[in-house]
C-alpha cells in the first residue's frame, strides 16, 4: 500500500509538471511578437476558460461516480446538459431573446440551476433507489432522457424566430472563443468554493465508494449525503455548459483515464488527475482546432468523438469482462 501511494504521489506530481508545460506552450509557441499582447490576451482568456470548465466537469464526474459506484456513468450521459441547453432554449422559446430572462445572464443562469438541481434529485429518486438494477439499465434511462430532451430542443429550435435561433445555435457547441464572458468572475468564484467542498468531502466519497448499505454502517447519512453531492454536481455541470456549451464525453473520457493511471480508487488522487487530464484534453483539443482545422471546428466535436469512441471501448471490454 505504502509503495503503490508513493508511485501514485509520483504520478501525480508527473502530471501536473505535463499540464503546465502543455498550458506554458499553448500560451507562448507560435505567438507573433508583433501583436503579442493581443494574442498573449485572446491564449490566457482560453486558457483561464479551459481551466474553469475542466475544472467543474472533472470535480462533478469524479462525485457523480463515487455515488453511483459506477464508471461508466456521467452527469453528461444521465442527460445534465440537456437538461440545461432545453432550459436555455425554452426561456427563449417563451420570453423571446430580448427578454430580462435571456439579457440578464445571471437571472438565465440561476433558473437553469434551479431547473437542473431539481432534475438531478428527481432522477436520484427515480433510479438509484429502485435498488441492485443493472447499469446498462441506467445508461439505458439516461441516454433516453438525454436524446429526449435533446429533441424537444431541435424542434423549440425549429419553431423559433431566425433571430432567435441565431441566439440558441451559438450555445449548442462548446465553444471558447465565444463565452459568456460576464460569468466567467461569477463561475470562477463559485467554482473555487465548490472544489474547496469537493476537497473537504473526499473522505466520504471514498467511504459512498463502498456502497449504500457499508456507508450507512460506518455512520453516514447516506441520503442527506447523496442530495447534497448531487446538488453539487448540478452547480458544477451549470457552470461548465453555461460558460462554453456541452461537452458531453469529456468526464467519461479523463475520469476512466486518470483510474487507469493512478491505479487507485483513492479519490485524494483521482479528483486531482481527473482535473489535470480535463486540463490537458481541453488544451490540447483547443491546439488542435486552432492549428489543424484552422478554427473551422469546434472542441466539442473532436473530445466528443473521442470519448464517445472511448466510451464504446469501455462497454464491450465490461460486457467481455462479465
Amino acid at each position: 500500500d505504502i509503495t503503490m501511494q508513493i508511485s501514485a504521489k509520483t504520478k501525480m506530481y508527473i502530471l501536473i509538471s505535463c499540464t503546465v508545460i502543455v498550458a506554458a506552450v499553448y500560451l507562448l509557441v507560435g505567438i507573433d511578437f508583433e501583436i503579442f499582447r493581443y494574442q498573449f490576451t485572446s491564449r490566457l482568456r482560453k486558457l483561464i476558460l479551459m481551466v474553469l470548465v475542466g475544472g467543474a466537469i472533472a470535480a462533478s464526474v469524479v462525485i457523480f461516480q463515487a455515488i453511483t459506484t459506477n464508471r461508466l456513468l456521467t452527469p453528461s450521459i444521465m442527460g445534465l446538459d440537456a437538461i440545461y441547453m432545453f432550459v436555455k432554449v425554452l426561456i427563449i422559446f417563451v420570453f423571446g431573446v430580448q427578454s430580462v430572462f435571456v439579457t440578464d445572464l445571471y437571472l438565465s443562469f440561476l433558473i437553469s440551476l434551479i431547473v437542473m438541481i431539481g432534475f438531478s434529485l428527481l432522477l436520484f429518486q427515480g433510479i438509484f433507489r429502485i435498488g441492485d438494477v443493472s447499469v446498462y439499465f441506467i445508461l439505458l434511462v439516461g441516454i433516453i432522457l438525454g436524446t429526449f430532451f435533446r429533441s424537444i430542443t431541435g424542434f423549440l429550435e425549429l419553431i423559433i424566430n431566425p433571430e432567435d435561433f441565431l441566439a440558441v445555435q451559438s450555445a449548442m457547441f462548446a465553444n471558447f472563443d465565444a463565452s459568456n464572458s460576464k460569468l466567467v468572475t461569477l463561475c470562477g468564484i463559485i467554482l473555487i468554493v465548490l472544489i474547496l467542498i469537493t476537497v473537504y468531502a473526499i473522505p466520504y466519497l471514498d467511504v459512498l465508494l463502498l456502497g449504500r448499505d457499508q456507508a450507512i454502517n460506518l455512520g453516514i447519512s447516506y441520503k442527506t449525503l447523496t442530495r447534497l453531492l448531487l446538488i453539487l454536481v448540478s452547480v458544477l455541470v451549470s457552470i461548465s455548459t453555461a460558460l462554453v456549451g456541452p461537452i458531453t464525453f469529456l468526464g467519461l473520457l479523463t475520469v476512466n483515464l486518470a483510474h487507469e493511471l493512478m491505479k487507485t480508487y483513492k479519490h485524494k488522487y483521482i479528483l486531482p488527475a481527473t482535473i489535470c487530464i480535463s486540463w490537458l484534453s481541453l488544451i490540447l483539443a483547443q491546439a488542435v482546432v486552432e492549428n489543424f482545422f484552422e478554427a473551422t471546428t469546434q472542441v466539442s466535436i473532436i473530445i466528443d468523438l473521442v470519448g464517445g469512441s472511448y466510451f464504446i471501448y469501455l462497454l464491450i471490454k465490461r460486457r467481455h469482462a462479465h
